[in-house]
């Protein structure tokens, strides 16, 4: 066998997530010099722990699929009882000074004990279906009450097309999803009023000094930036704060105004080359857990980009879902190095049985 040292690594993978990581630091550097450090030590945080789990065998990691889904259970419990309030959510625990978004942070390891589960049945039926909302239920609910509504869609969607590629017939989720429609006036009530007016201002966005601006500020801010944009610093939307949450959930919008239809395709494309690249690895495993890994980290950075980017240019509505590897945040960053570290953890493994099949 072929000996692996540290820089073997998948750099084909990697590669687009520099350049995701280096336009995400520029245009915070551009924004405040104070989010571009404290987001330059995210990063190197979440490097040295990508390098662990991609050295780490996934074999082992799933041995402990049903205690990371306890424990992702008590978090987010703990989340609840313990967590800070801020603008009405309940999503953060504060730890020595920092602030944990567990919602985020375990993305990963419920992806593990969600693979876990899906592999160890025998055929996919409509009884998996069933097994699989019982699993699904207690997380999303938690999530969902902190109010989190945008990952507790995004947890459902990564379940839904797992299920749809490994063979579940979509008369299956119609099942469920009748009664879901014929439900939907009680859920509307269970919603916010934030959530509520988001999804009203998204279909008629009649309130530019309401509910509707943010909405109407980011796609002036993407819309301002035209072919090349108008420079690092010098985006009036963002500079000037007429856009929110420049940094986080709109920061689409704010590259785009900085560096033009240029700087949002290069993001685009990263993100095209990246799912390509977890597609293949999907195509190449051989067995049935990391090629469930494979697809559910293939559909959570598939979904999170398309709501962000979505929500930024005006097509879909405002939910708070971050742009992977780029917004602005130590727990989204270090989940989104964990699920690429597994990632390649996968294709290293799938490359040393190729090998070995060779021989």
């Amino acid at each position: 066998m072929t000996k692996r040292t540290l820089l073997d690594l998948d750099w084909t993978l990697i590669l687009p997530v520099f350049v995701l990581v280096l336009l995400s630091l520029t245009t915070l550097f551009s924004i405040s010099f104070s989010l571009f450090r404290s987001q330059l030590i995210f990063l190197i945080i979440s490097l040295f722990t990508f390098l662990f789990f991609s050295q780490v065998n996934y074999r082992i990691i799933k041995l402990y699929s049903f205690p990371i889904y306890i424990t992702s259970l008590v978090l987010l419990i703990l989340v609840l009882v313990l967590g800070a309030a801020t603008r009405g959510s309940v999503r953060w625990v504060e730890i020595w000074g920092i602030r944990i978004q567990f919602s985020e942070i375990l993305k990963p390891f419920l992806l593990v004990s969600f693979a876990s589960f899906l592999s160890s049945r025998e055929n996919y039926s409509f009884k998996t279906i069933l097994l699989a909302f019982i699993f699904l239920t207690p997380i999303s609910l938690l999530i969902f009450i902190q109010p989190d509504l945008g990952n507790a869609l995004i947890y459902i969607s990564v379940a839904v097309l797992t299920l749809i590629v490994f063979g579940i017939p979509i008369r299956f989720f119609l099942a469920f999803g009748v009664p879901l429609g014929l439900l939907s006036p009680l859920i509307w009530r269970f919603l916010h009023d934030y959530q509520k007016q988001r999804i009203i201002t998204f279909l008629n966005p009649q309130d530019p000094l309401g509910f509707s601006y943010n909405a109407i500020q980011s796609v002036i801010a993407v819309g301002s930036g035209m072919f090349f944009g108008k420079g690092l610093g010098q985006g009036t939307q963002s500079a000037l704060r007429f856009l929110p949450e420049r940094h986080t959930d709109f920061i689409f919008a704010t590259l785009s105004e900085e560096l033009g239809f240029v700087g949002s395709l290069i993001v685009i494309l990263c993100f095209a080359f990246l799912l390509f690249r977890i597609f293949k690895i999907f195509s190449n495993s051989q067995e049935t857990f990391p090629k469930i890994f494979a697809i559910s980290a293939f559909s959570i950075i598939l979904l999170q980009a398309f709501v962000n980017i979505g929500m930024n240019i005006g097509i879909l509505p405002i939910v708070g879902i971050t742009l992977p590897f780029v917004s602005y945040g130590g727990s989204s960053l270090l989940s989104s190095f964990i699920l690429l570290g597994l990632v390649s953890s996968i294709s290293r493994k799938s490359d040393e049985d190729n090998v070995l099949e060779i021989k």
